[in-house]
């Protein structure tokens, strides 16, 4: 019998870093041939296109491929299973598979799709990672621009069992074989005690948890933890356990198209503005500047905003800017697009 492939299930909540993480596991990844498969919530691959720019040999572009109708754990039959096929197909064979899901994702349901007959039989899971935003459970929050509902939990302690964001963070904890604390070069001691303490009340059992800083873990503490872990997932308690399905109802996503973007800064301003209207959770993405062959890529997470130039055009994609806005049900479009727009 051929052996299984081992995969890692990557989860987190919005803009902890998981797409950081791996593009780092990609630069380092020691020879090993490895593929991805980036579950994006949304209409447009946004951290798919961030993985493909990275041009490492260890996984060539056809080696990602992106699902964006959904998140895997509701379309196994429909998308997870021929996504595997395509992957597992590709010659030389893959080593190891990473999964990045959704930000809103629930990872349990996702490691129990491993026992289906078609999957089960090819492939394992060999450990889920959970990564969270130090810098924000250090400000006693799980993401970092959730100040308005920081407050409303402040004042209600009742509203902790009722908040889905912060349910989300505490089931895919619940399901982690290793907590990577990220964003350790934004907080000092005090922050990394509050922040560790965060997660460790999380933690329904002993988990190792590191801290890093820009996702640089070691590859070797990520890969080959061997736990098989859908043998093991029944025994990992959730907040959805006795739910028979689960939805993304709390959540909304759309696409705003960019012209090409004569000034960066002024573009990261107003990206930092729309990041901080009421409900917004996460804009990612990318833009055109004129006279340069380099992408920018644009991400930000509550005030803070990054944009760097992560790859040349292709001569065969058009210069077309795109972001990505994720946030709560009811988040004002066309405000949000105006703010990103000018």
């Amino acid at each position: 019998m051929t052996a299984r492939v081992p995969c890692t299930i990557v989860t987190g909540f919005l803009g902890a870093g998981k797409t950081t993480l791996i593009r780092h596991v990609l630069a380092n990844a020691g020879g090993r041939r490895l593929a991805v498969l980036v579950n994006e919530f949304g209409d447009v691959g946004i951290d798919g296109e961030i993985l493909k720019g990275c041009g490492d040999a260890a996984c060539p572009e056809e080696n990602i491929v992106e699902l964006a109708n959904g998140c895997l754990c509701c379309t196994v039959a429909d998308e997870f299973v021929p996504a595997l096929d395509t992957i597992l197909s590709r010659t030389p064979a893959v080593e190891h598979i990473v999964i990045e899901t959704s930000g809103l994702a629930l990872p349990k349901p996702l490691v129990q799709a491993f026992h289906w007959p078609s999957i089960r039989s090819r492939v394992t899971v060999d450990g889920v990672v959970a990564v969270v935003d130090g810098a924000a459970l250090a400000e006693g929050r799980v993401a970092a621009d959730l100040d308005a509902l920081a407050r409303q939990r402040g004042a209600d302690a009742a509203l902790d069992h009722d908040d889905p964001i912060e349910e989300v963070f505490e089931d895919q904890i619940a399901c982690a074989d290793l907590v990577v604390l990220n964003k350790r070069d934004l907080i000092d001691a005090g922050g990394l005690d509050a922040a560790v303490a965060a997660v460790a009340r999380a933690l329904p059992r002993a988990v190792k948890v590191v801290t890093v800083a820009d996702g640089k873990v070691d590859p070797g503490a990520l890969l080959g933890l061997g736990v098989a872990t859908e043998n093991d997932i029944e025994n990992r308690r959730t907040h959805h356990d006795d739910e028979e399905d689960h939805d993304h109802d709390e959540f909304d996503s759309f696409v705003v198209a960019l012209p090409e973007v004569a000034d960066p800064a002024a573009l990261a301003a107003r990206v930092a503005a729309a990041a901080a209207a009421e409900g917004v959770l996460r804009i990612k993405g990318f833009a055109a500047v004129p006279g340069k062959p380099m992408r920018l890529q644009v991400q930000a997470v509550g005030p803070r905003v990054a944009h760097h130039y992560d790859r040349p055009w292709t001569a065969s994609e058009p210069r077309a800017g795109a972001l990505v806005v994720i946030g709560l049900k009811g988040i004002d479009r066309a405000a949000i697009t105006q703010a990103l727009t000018g």
